[in-house]
């Protein structure tokens, strides 16, 4: 929520290796190596099933041992 109060109104750059952090973001980037690999909502890079549903798949499996 803190983050959310202060990217309010504001364009925002964030990296994050915790990928709850970014859910609520409008637009992600996933940079895999040097390219662009994925851009979308959180909401429709989980549809896609593609490299960010599958990091985001790994880190709650992680959390849940």
């Amino acid at each position: 929520k803190a983050l959310d109060r202060l990217t309010k109104g504001r364009t925002t750059f964030a990296i994050a290796h915790r990928l709850s952090t970014l859910q609520n973001a409008d637009r992600l980037i996933v940079i895999d190596g040097h390219r662009i690999a994925e851009v979308g909502s959180h909401q429709e890079l989980i549809a896609r099933k593609g490299m960010y549903y599958r990091l985001v798949k790994a880190q709650l499996e992680m959390q849940k041992k």
